[in-house]
């Protein structure tokens, strides 16, 4: 019976020395997520130009939409930074306006509208260590809004004050 009791003890002791490591630790963990998501975000201002011509590059060559050749991509200068709440990767979305072309034999030539500028959001990953972008982009959203109607997939993150430093591009 003693040892039952002992025991027992034991695992409530242990049990709550548990709880409160992971209370104690929890601010460590939190800091060091905020540092990871400030790098990333400053890892994007430095990376914005190669990115933003891949993007170009990989939703040019998506096809989508179809009878269209992308023409001309502007990018706005702000970003919204989200998180992928399977993943816990973070995602930059980027405002953007698009212009298209009819394709020769496409359909679309005597489309009226295909002329005109398309707004958008542009979507880029960060995998963990660099960034990355598959070319995929949402339309008519502006970045805000695509955050609010992807919210099942994506929680908004704050931007962490980025300081400008020489060697970054535009941000």
């Amino acid at each position: 019976m003693a040892t039952y009791a002992l025991l027992l003890a034991t695992l409530c002791i242990a049990g709550l020395a548990a709880v409160a490591t992971a209370f104690a630790l929890k601010p460590l963990r939190l800091s060091r997520q905020a540092e990871a998501i400030a790098r990333a975000q400053r890892d994007f201002h430095r990376q914005r130009e190669p990115l933003e011509a891949k993007f170009i590059d990989r939703a040019a060559a998506s096809g989508k939409p179809r009878g269209l050749r992308w023409v001309d991509v502007e990018f706005d200068d702000d970003v919204v930074y989200a998180r992928d709440r399977r993943s816990r990767r973070l995602k930059a979305m980027v405002a953007v306006e698009v212009r298209f072309e009819a394709v020769a034999g496409g359909g679309m030539e005597e489309v009226e509208a295909v002329s005109r500028v398309r707004a958008a959001t542009a979507e880029f990953l960060h995998d963990g260590t660099r960034w990355i972008t598959e070319g995929r982009i949402y339309f008519n959203l502006a970045p805000s809004a695509t955050v609010k109607y992807l919210a099942a997939d994506l929680e908004p993150v704050a931007e962490q004050p980025v300081a400008i430093q020489p060697g970054m591009t535009r941000g």
